[in-house]
């Protein structure tokens, strides 16, 4: 469910434009599965999306993104934006030169990923923090609880120990917890998540290949999980902030 962070902010920036969004929630949380599986999970899904006629693939996950997104573009012709976190704005602006980043633990031993920050960290102590335990609880509606505080807590405290001043949010599942980070972060350390970037680089590649919707349309969202229950649309409903109705899809 992730993802429903970068749909949201696509959905606000770009109104006219229809979304499919499918959550593998059955499979969930794919940071500690292996990158076979996540290619193959990866590849389905984007077939049933392809099957729908859609235009452009958003990957609004850095797991999957960071596993599985150079061998799809080379599967398919239409755009594949990925999610990856945003180590080159948070190098930039960090003045203490030290950065964390919070990860899956599947993204934080991923090599591309590590290249990134090799790449990007423009002379930046980069701390790569995997954060086990943190999608499930957002998975499960227990992103407010006691448990999951005292686990952010676990994994923010020391960060702010070692003297970060900027802290990157690399899965679309944290922004959900963003306001308990920040708390916890206080006010001298800044928090960089990646939706907005994200849906900036959907906007260049649509209007690249002349794909954009007629602005006067207003768009349609249909929402489908592979875990279809009352508890799963309710979390749906909650994270998208809005009513909306949840269908089953089999992969």
């Amino acid at each position: 469910m992730g993802g429903l962070s970068i749909a949201k902010c696509i959905a606000q920036q770009l109104p006219q434009e229809n979304i499919i969004y499918i959550a593998d929630s059955h499979y969930a949380p794919y940071g500690d599965k292996s990158v076979e599986f996540i290619i193959e999970r990866v590849n389905i899904i984007a077939q049933q999306l392809i099957a729908k006629g859609v235009k452009a693939i958003v990957i609004a996950c850095n797991t999957a993104t960071v596993n599985a997104i150079e061998q799809l573009r080379s599967r398919v012709n239409i755009p594949i934006i990925g999610v990856e976190p945003a180590i080159k704005p948070a190098a930039k602006q960090s003045i203490s030169k030290k950065i964390a980043i919070l990860t899956t633990q599947a993204t934080s031993e991923n090599q591309h990923f590590k290249d990134l920050v090799n790449l990007h960290h423009n002379g930046a102590k980069v701390i790569i923090k995997p954060c086990p335990g943190l999608v499930e609880f957002i998975e499960q509606g227990e992103k407010d609880s006691s448990k999951c505080n005292a686990l952010l807590k676990e994994y923010i405290i020391p960060l702010i120990n070692e003297g970060i001043d900027t802290l990157v949010l690399g899965c679309t599942h944290y922004p959900f917890v963003q306001q308990q980070i920040s708390v916890i972060a206080g006010n001298n350390i800044n928090i960089i998540e990646t939706a907005a970037p994200v849906t900036q680089q959907l906007i260049n590649r649509l209007t690249e290949n002349n794909l954009n919707a007629d602005i006067s349309q207003q768009g349609q969202y249909q929402f489908f999980s592979s875990l279809e229950t009352v508890q799963q649309e309710k979390l749906f409903n909650d994270l998208w902030q809005e009513t909306l109705n949840l269908q089953k899809l089999t992969l």
